[in-house]
């Protein structure tokens, strides 16, 4: 019997946020309040987790570059606001959806906060 096997070295960064955050339900995530349209000024910099693996650039012209440590591949691609919170889409078109919770951002089980 053949088994499964997903090779992890093959996906960039931003397709493995993707798939560790594929189980989460949106209403799981702790949530501020609503992301205004058109006004990502209160989002707009950088944002780091606390242990200094996953790093967010979000832009005022709403675009993004985001890194993980140890993937050489920077995730580039467009946000916009979406419900509570945002969605990154990629330049291959992937979604990752970010949370803005009371002290930073959520996104793929990983904590944010601003630099």
């Amino acid at each position: 019997m053949r088994t499964h096997r997903v090779d992890a070295t093959i996906f960039g960064a931003t397709s493995l946020l993707a798939l560790a955050l594929g189980g989460v339900a949106p209403e799981r995530l702790t949530v501020a309040g609503p992301v205004a349209p058109g006004e990502p000024d209160p989002l707009v910099g950088l944002w780091l987790s606390a242990d200094h693996t996953v790093r967010l650039e979000l832009a005022a012209d709403w675009s993004y570059q985001s890194r993980v440590a140890g993937r050489q591949r920077v995730a580039r691609g467009t946000y916009r606001p979406e419900g509570n919170g945002l969605v990154l889409r990629d330049e291959t078109g992937l979604r990752t959806p970010v949370a803005v919770a009371e002290d930073g951002l959520e996104m793929a089980g990983h904590q944010l906060f601003r630099v």
